[in-house]
């Protein structure tokens, strides 16, 4: 399996500039052959647009610089453009899983810049990484490379970080689990309620969501193509990756404890976009990262042999006791615990649902249809004004 393993780079002011250099002619050509493509009656190959596009148009006074950076990178991506065209057909045609892939756009300056090189175009040299005709590059080594890598792709963030992620060819680590499955219920101020009880608050993303909002107000006013508005751009750009980065912090720690302790992870299928469309709560769901963090469960169970289930989205994981199995229906979102009469068990909303998450998912699956339970309270015996569920004020008037 192909794995992607990300570092952080600190080129000079001269590799800086070779760098926006070779940023450009890629965004360049990937231009090029895209206004190329959308002119065509039908899809040229890849072998004639890298002849127009690079070949024919190095000879030419407008674009004869591009003989001045690296051609792999304008290779790759004129491959690039193809592969993301071959996506969109397949997306249409049903072929491909997910939801419905757009055509490729222009890409813009302002934008994350990125140029990949396959092997013959960079190497590791010490503690450095060489680039052709860019030179040897500072880089931060955080972990080990696992293996040789195919190839790496430099990028430059809206931030103004740099960035190299290698691809290399892993094989699974088979580990022992602690726990044979567990049930993973998500939310927005409880991110994941887990079957064993534990809870996991999630991080507070307020004040700098507030700074962003204040700085973007802030950029609305600036003159556009003046300095200023470049200067509070910058400023915008790296808070919003302060806050991408602490909540794929939280999310990376959070699934590799749960996908090394437990040998089946069962998720809930969420229809993300389907929960945007609520105004109130599309800016705390987008924060969240739930999609991120299923995504990272997902590969990491690939990677260490771990079995990955994810239930249907229209399983009544809210609606049933994970004790007994009634269904008791829909509760309001309000509803936080509840009293069960029909066999006296007092749940936590979140908690029920991942019991009942890692039932469905190990395959202990109910048959809801069927009421009749041996510990069925006598109708005789229950008050006629007392609700089947109750909220947390509620409860203590039951105690007794």
């Amino acid at each position: 399996m192909k794995a992607r393993y990300q570092y952080r780079i600190y080129p000079s002011d001269q590799q800086r500039r070779h760098l926006a250099k070779l940023f450009g002619c890629v965004r360049v050509v990937w231009n090029d052959a895209l206004a190329l493509c959308k002119q065509s009656e039908k899809l040229p190959s890849n072998g004639d647009l890298q002849k127009i596009c690079i070949t024919q148009a190095k000879k030419t006074k407008e674009r004869q610089w591009l003989s001045e950076v690296s051609n792999i990178p304008l290779q790759q991506s004129i491959a690039d453009l193809g592969v993301a065209f071959k996506n969109f057909f397949d997306s249409r045609k049903g072929k491909r899983k997910g939801i419905k892939v757009k055509l490729p756009k222009f890409k813009k300056k302002d934008n994350r810049q990125t140029a990949r090189f396959r092997k013959g175009g960079f190497s590791i040299k010490g503690t450095k990484i060489y680039l052709a005709k860019i030179g040897r590059i500072k880089i931060k080594w955080s972990r080990p490379l696992p293996a040789e890598p195919s190839s790496v792709t430099v990028i430059k963030d809206r931030a103004g970080r740099y960035f190299v992620s290698f691809v290399v060819e892993t094989s699974p680590e088979i580990k022992p689990a602690l726990n044979q499955s567990i049930g993973i219920d998500l939310g927005l101020k409880v991110f994941a309620a887990l079957s064993n009880g534990q809870k996991v608050l999630s991080p507070e993303y307020s004040k700098l969501d507030q700074k962003i909002r204040r700085s973007q107000r802030r950029l609305s006013r600036r003159q556009k193509q003046s300095l200023r508005r470049e200067r509070m751009r910058l400023k915008v750009a790296k808070l919003k990756a302060k806050l991408r980065d602490k909540r794929k912090d939280f999310l990376h720690k959070l699934s590799t404890k749960v996908v090394n302790e437990n040998q089946v992870i069962a998720l809930e299928d969420l229809n993300v976009l389907g929960m945007l469309k609520n105004r109130r709560l599309s800016r705390a769901i987008s924060q969240v990262g739930w999609r991120e963090f299923r995504m990272m469960c997902e590969a990491k169970s690939n990677k260490f042999g771990r079995e990955f289930v994810v239930i249907s989205r229209w399983e009544p994981s809210s609606q049933i006791c994970s004790d007994c199995g009634y269904r008791w229906g829909k509760l309001d979102l309000s509803v936080r615990a509840i009293v069960w009469i029909n066999c006296g068990a007092h749940h936590d909303r979140d908690d029920n649902a991942a019991k009942n998450i890692e039932k469905v998912g190990v395959g202990h699956i109910h048959d809801y249809k069927w009421t009749g339970r041996e510990c069925k309270t006598d109708a005789s015996a229950v008050p006629v004004e007392l609700s089947t569920h109750l909220k947390y004020e509620q409860l203590s008037l039951f105690d007794c």
